[in-house]
C-alpha cells in the first residue's frame, strides 16, 4: 500500500540531509536535492510526494510493478546500484531508499505539485477525504460500470483492483452494473466498504480482506479465478473492465454478483498460474 510505503520512507529519511540523489529517468537530475533535508513523504492516492527543503518535490508512482526498498547505507554496494531496474536512489548517512521499477518519476518545485496530482479525486485514506464529493464525481457518469468508475482516480483516489473487487463482492454487486443502476445508496455502500477494508489494512504489511493472513486465504475473489467461491462454491472468474489503455482486470463471482460480466466471454478459466483450462486475462 502506498500509505505504508510513505510511512516507511518517512521514518527512515525525514529530517536527514540527502547525501545521494540519483534519478535514473530520462534527463532528470537529482543534484539539486543533495545536501538538503527530507521534509516529509506524503501519499496522494497511488502517488508519492517526496518533499525536500528548498521547495523541491520528487513525485513517483508505482504503477503495477514498482516498489521502494530501504537499506542501511553501509550495505548499499556496487551490485545494488548496478540493478537495471533501479530508477531512484535517495540516501542519507544512515539509510538509503531504492525505487525499483517505478512507473513515473518527476522532479518539480513543490508549489507545482498540483500539475501532477491536482486531477485526483478525494483520497480515500487521506485527510482530504470527502465522501459526498466522491459520490458526486461517480454520479456524474451514470452510464459507467461501477468497477471501472471506482478505479478512475479522478473520481476518488486510492482504490486499486484488489480492494475494488473485494468491496464489490462483499456488497454482492456486479462490477459491470452501472453507477446509475445502483443509485446513490448502492454506490455509497460499495465506497464505504472499500474505505473500511483499506483502513483496516493501513498498518499491516500483509493485506487481508477475509481476516486470515495465511497465503491463499487472504482474499475473497481477487487473484482467485478458477477457484471455488468461499461463499457459494461456484468457480470465480476474471475479465477486463474499462476502456484501453486504462482497462484493468476484475475478479468476481458470477453467482454471488449477478451473472457474467459484460466483457466476460464465459470460456473456462483455470486458476492463476495453472496450465488447466483457459488462461485468465492479465494486465
Amino acid at each position: 500500500m502506498v500509505v505504508r510505503t510513505a510511512r516507511r520512507l518517512h521514518a527512515a529519511l525525514a529530517g536527514e540531509p540527502l547525501t545521494r540523489a540519483e534519478l535514473r529517468w530520462g534527463e532528470l537530475d537529482g543534484s539539486p536535492l543533495v545536501g538538503r533535508r527530507t521534509l516529509e513523504i506524503v501519499p496522494r492516492g497511488k502517488h508519492l510526494l517526496y518533499r525536500v527543503e528548498g521547495g523541491w518535490t520528487l513525485h513517483t508512482h508505482l504503477r503495477m510493478e514498482g516498489s521502494w526498498q530501504v537499506m542501511a547505507t553501509a550495505d548499499v554496494g556496487l551490485r545494488t546500484l548496478a540493478n537495471r531496474q533501479l530508477r531512484v536512489v535517495l540516501g542519507s548517512a544512515e539509510w538509503t531508499a531504492l525505487g525499483l521499477r517505478l512507473g513515473m518519476v518527476d522532479l518539480v518545485r513543490t508549489d507545482r505539485e498540483a500539475e501532477l496530482v491536482g486531477h485526483l479525486g478525494p483520497d480515500i485514506l487521506g485527510p482530504d477525504w470527502d465522501r459526498a464529493r466522491a459520490l458526486a464525481n461517480l454520479a456524474a457518469a451514470p452510464e459507467r460500470a461501477i468497477g471501472e468508475a471506482l478505479l478512475d482516480q479522478r473520481n476518488l483516489a486510492g482504490i486499486g483492483t484488489m480492494f475494488a473487487a473485494e468491496a464489490l463482492f462483499l456488497e454482492r454487486t456486479n462490477p459491470w452494473s452501472t453507477v446509475g443502476e445502483l443509485g446513490e445508496d448502492g454506490v455509497g455502500a460499495v465506497v464505504d466498504r472499500a474505505a473500511r477494508l483499506m483502513r483496516a489494512n493501513v498498518g499491516d504489511e500483509l493485506r487481508t480482506t477475509t481476516g486470515s493472513r495465511r497465503r491463499g486465504e487472504d482474499t475473497w475473489v481477487h487473484g482467485r479465478s478458477g477457484k471455488e467461491c468461499r461463499r457459494c462454491g461456484s468457480l470465480l472468474r476474471v475479465a477486463p473492465i474499462g476502456v484501453a489503455p486504462a482497462d484493468r482486470v476484475m475478479f468476481y463471482c458470477p453467482t454471488c454478483q449477478g451473472g457474467l460480466g459484460t466483457t466476460d466471454d464465459g470460456l473456462p478459466q483455470g486458476p492463476l498460474g495453472s496450465s488447466g483450462g483457459r488462461a485468465p486475462y492479465r494486465r
